[in-house]
């Protein structure tokens, strides 16, 4: 991405998929999976012990290139034949574009990956080389890597309908999520709330769902003091942007979606350390860019179910009218919040959205923030806390993390930890004691979706990677945005329970 100084990228530059049957592509490069224990694709070469004496291993993530005329060739590790999936070919196929990071134009073969259904490689591979590519770029000096501007699959004739239509999803999918990693990278000072709410008024019409922009003075008109609260020390207006997407045939169930939008968290009063972490608050609304990216997938990709996203946005600033420890909020719905620590503030903005959530009639509710430290200090930074109040809804986000390799473990809401919340005098307080943070938040924002089907996704570890990973590059991750995508078009709602 090489947006200009005061333009935050909503599209990722322009690039195609195409299915072919050649084995003779016209491309910068093509790559060529090997198979644990198997014979090398002859378009290689070499076979298997010429590979291993050049020091390559048919493993995942294992790449040589072979410069040839007018293809180079990269042989790709993709593992054994048994155990290769549709995650370990993401994985490759990522591997295979690192090593190709000046070539524009780039194939790949899938004929003979049989264990993989066509569609389901296809996509693999799209996604894989894609976000591996990913690059978000403000330096006036050119990148070492250049963008991948054509993909052709190489596939046999017989699987290239179920192939295309793979490689249209996975291209579908990847833009979403760079989307959410330009939104998520995108410097505060570029990116305020009210930027945002343009950037989802802007894509709305090429994506077919609707936006409604709610200002400060309106959302005081509402109630929802947990966002206003938060507000208090920004000379940043705060935004809530509440997306509608409609199927057009019947519906299978009302699914809505709440997004933690800090666009920067200082901490506020509770004013967080000066070191590099502090630097990466910028992201502190990944939430609601996963959210805003999985909303482009929706129609392109046939969701049949209807989904309502709310996207909590402002940042979180000290200053004479910030929120002060102390004071008493008040929340969409009328529950009373006491303010112990102004950094626990997404709690707060998630509040009042998950109350207008339940009011909106939604048949399940699913909410992604970076919430707590202690999520990243339990699980790290490749999984995500899960915590939820309904089996039906809690199964349904597990099997679209599962789908996409956006991994989630689940977390217990012990109802004995919610004391750990009670306030002399108001409702509740907004952090509990110094242990399980992970559990007494989520217990906090159960307090307000009123037994509604709720899960609650912390994705306080995985929204940023510390170093570059198969097809994750260093920096935000978008980690969620494929996840949701993947829940809503399989969305089916929950029984109560």
């Amino acid at each position: 991405m090489t947006p200009t100084a005061n333009v935050i990228p909503t599209h990722t530059a322009p690039f195609t998929v195409h299915v072919i049957s050649s084995d003779s592509p016209d491309v910068d490069a093509i790559g060529v999976p090997v198979l644990t224990g198997l014979p090398a694709h002859e378009s290689i070469g070499f076979d298997a012990e010429a590979l291993s004496r050049a020091g390559f291993t048919a493993k995942i993530g294992s790449v040589l290139t072979l410069p040839k005329v007018p293809v180079t060739v990269v042989a790709t590790g993709v593992g054994d034949a048994g155990s290769l999936d549709a995650a370990g070919l993401r994985n490759a196929a990522a591997a295979f574009a690192l090593a190709t990071s000046t070539s524009r134009r780039l194939a790949f073969q899938l004929g003979g990956l049989t264990t993989v259904a066509a569609g389901a490689a296809a996509a693999a591979v799209v996604e894989g080389i894609m976000l591996a590519r990913y690059r978000f770029d403000l330096r006036t000096t050119p990148a070492a890597s250049v963008p991948v501007e054509e993909i052709l699959l190489v596939v046999d004739s017989a699987d290239a309908a179920a192939a295309q239509a793979g490689a249209d999803r996975g291209r579908v999918t990847a833009r979403a999520a760079m989307l959410a990693r330009d939104l998520a990278t995108a410097p505060a000072g570029m990116l305020t709330a009210t930027r945002m709410a343009e950037v989802a008024v802007s894509l709305s019409a090429e994506f077919d769902f609707d936006v409604e922009v709610f200002d400060k003075e309106a959302l005081v008109e509402l109630g929802c003091g947990g966002l206003l609260g938060v507000n208090k020390g920004s000379v940043e207006p705060p935004r809530m942007i509440v997306m509608r997407y409609r199927p057009t045939g019947k519906s299978t169930g009302h699914l809505a979606l709440v997004g933690k939008g800090i666009m920067y968290d200082s901490g506020g009063i509770s004013l967080k350390p000066g070191d590099l972490s502090h630097s990466q608050m910028k992201n502190d609304m990944t939430g609601a860019a996963d959210i805003l990216g999985a909303m482009t997938t929706l129609a392109t990709l046939g969701c049949p179910a209807q989904v309502t996203a709310f996207l909590m946005c402002t940042d979180n600033m000290p200053s004479g009218s910030a929120m002060q420890l102390g004071d008493v909020l008040v929340t969409r719905g009328g529950k009373t919040v006491e303010v112990l620590n102004t950094d626990a503030e997404g709690r707060l903005v998630m509040s009042d959205a998950l109350v207008l959530a339940v009011e909106a009639g939604a048949d399940a509710i699913v909410d992604i923030a970076t919430l707590t430290g202690a999520c990243l200090r339990t699980f790290g930074t490749e999984i995500a806390g899960l915590m939820g109040n309904n089996e039906g809804i809690l199964a349904q986000v597990e099997a679209a993390a599962a789908a996409t390799d956006e991994p989630v473990w689940r977390l217990p809401l012990p109802p004995g930890l919610r004391a750990e919340l009670d306030s002399d005098i108001a409702d509740i307080k907004n952090i509990g004691g110094v242990n399980a943070g992970s559990i007494t938040a989520g217990l906090f924002l159960q307090e307000f979706v009123a037994g509604k089907p709720w899960a609650h996704i912390d994705i306080a570890g995985t929204a940023q990677a510390p170093a570059s990973s198969r097809w994750i590059p260093r920096g935000p991750t978008a980690f969620g945005t494929r996840l949701l995508a993947e829940l809503a078009l399989g969305f089916r709602a929950p029984t109560a329970g």
